[in-house]
């Protein structure tokens, strides 16, 4: 239903506060992530009907008993893709950066 306004959210944050994060945390890797992600998932759920181009947009939202159900979605699915994302990139980054370190050490032995 909504689960992908969870990561939409999050995209939202790190890309707003991207240019304040030093560039060794490659926060533009966590963006494309999220965002690829976000299109992907608004995409499917529009081809499934799920979301509509007029209000209330979420068909979910257009019976009242619904809503409750598309708030627990959004936090527990959405939040999962959220973490997981996060989790990812995390991985990505510290691999990134060990194989960085290691570049330069093997640089410096080298030209030393």
């Amino acid at each position: 239903m909504a689960c992908f306004l969870a990561p939409t959210a999050a995209a939202i944050i790190t890309t707003s506060i991207r240019k304040k994060v030093s560039p060794k945390y490659h926060l533009e890797w966590l963006n494309a992530m999220f965002w690829g992600g976000v299109i992907m998932l608004a995409v499917e759920h529009v081809t499934h009907g799920e979301v509509v181009f007029y209000p209330p947009f979420l068909t979910a939202m257009q019976n009242p008993a619904d809503i409750p159900v598309m708030l627990q979605e959004i936090a527990t699915i959405g939040g999962a893709m959220t973490i997981t994302i996060i989790a990812v990139w995390a991985i990505i980054v510290l691999v990134a950066n060990k194989a960085t370190k290691i570049h330069e050490k093997k640089i410096q032995i080298v030209t030393t």
